[in-house]
């Protein structure tokens, strides 16, 4: 798959630009607030129908602007695709493909599979539960509409269920057992899904973190689920009393852990800046080769100042591993041209480079 072109309008501080992309490897060069990042979140948003940085869609029109618009040319194959999106202050979003409207933005994701390695990937070690399974939900969305649709019910069924729990006066039991229904039913296939997801791309992680490290550290991931050995029906039942004083549902997948684990050791707990971020790096390579392996096409890399606090060791092993055959078209960001320079060299393969300045894009 490649990303052809872009034209960007009011998109936080991009006032416009309209960018094509022959080469494999294209590279974004700039201090700190210029706008690289930005850049990459366009393209992210083109996606996944939102912003990496941003959930609030009109903090993305940029200040003195009424809207913002994204488009890209992509080719998938032998196909050609358009994508749109478009918003005004106060309005809602339009996404379209090949100038359709879609009906729903959930049918949108996964056509246009990305991976995206980024300084905001730290919360995944030091955050709460919930970053590592956004971690799960966004791998396997990419490729299982069915999955994508469960956590949507699921989560709706949460949310009635925890709203019943709040509520001042008790309610008839018939309603918890409408919305606990629909917990089990989702949450049993979500459940199965991230077990079968964690079983496969476990290898494919340590496979990857072996090379970058070269083999000096062993890592490990360990998914915990209630649902491993409780009857969710049977636990949202007896808990319900419990859960009326606490005015939230404590049973669920919505309480899963991903374990990001170095030797025999939590990595939040023992990892060094290099460790976290080699172990950040191969979580996310793993999830490109794993979108390529059920897609049969290679997502869209972007690249998003990685490379500091890395030694030159690790940085060589990545470069070399983005480098090969495996990987398709690269989008990189970084502060210093001259070490922009010495990781292209160390590529080899066709490339340009984009100065930002101020939200304004020189190639």
């Amino acid at each position: 798959m490649r990303l052809n072109s872009i034209s960007i309008l009011n998109y936080k501080n991009i006032c416009q630009a309209d960018l094509e992309f022959p080469s494999k490897i294209n590279c974004f060069v700039g201090n700190n607030g210029m706008g690289k990042t930005n850049l990459l979140d366009a393209i992210y948003y083109l996606s996944f129908c939102k912003s990496y940085s941003n959930s609030i869609d009109s903090q993305n029109i940029e200040h003195n602007a009424d809207f913002f618009m994204l488009q890209g040319k992509y080719s998938l194959g032998d196909t050609e695709e358009e994508i749109y999106c478009g918003m005004k202050r106060r309005q809602k979003k339009h996404f379209k493909r090949n100038k359709k409207e879609y009906d729903r933005l959930a049918d949108h994701i996964g056509l246009l599979p990305l991976v995206l390695v980024s300084p905001g990937d730290d919360e995944l070690i030091a955050d709460g539960s919930d970053e590592r399974r956004k971690f799960m939900d966004s791998v396997i969305s990419q490729y299982d509409k069915t999955y994508l649709n469960s956590l949507l019910n699921y989560n709706n069924a949460l949310k009635q269920r925890n709203a019943l729990l709040k509520a001042e006066t008790l309610t008839d039991e018939s309603l918890y057992e409408i919305w606990e229904e629909m917990m089990v039913k989702y949450g049993n296939y979500i459940y199965t899904r991230r077990k079968d997801f964690v079983e496969e791309f476990i290898p494919i992680f340590q496979e990857i973190y072996r090379f970058i490290s070269n083999d000096n550290e062993q890592v490990h991931l360990n998914y915990k689920s209630q649902l491993t050995d409780v009857d969710l029906k049977q636990k949202l039942q007896a808990n319900r009393e419990r859960d009326r004083l606490i005015g939230f549902s404590m049973n669920g997948i919505h309480k899963d852990e991903l374990e990001m684990m170095l030797g025999d050791y939590p990595m939040k707990r023992v990892g060094s800046q290099g460790q976290n971020k080699t172990y950040l790096i191969s979580l996310k390579l793993a999830q490109f080769n794993f979108l390529k392996r059920t897609h049969g096409i290679a997502p869209i890399l972007l690249l998003d100042d990685i490379f500091d606090k890395l030694d030159a060791l690790r940085v060589k092993q990545i470069v070399e591993l983005v480098a090969g055959d495996n990987f398709g078209q690269i989008f990189i960001t970084d502060t210093n041209r001259k070490h922009l320079d010495d990781i292209l060299s160390q590529i080899g393969q066709s490339s340009q480079i984009f100065e930002i300045v101020n939200g304004e894009i020189i190639q």
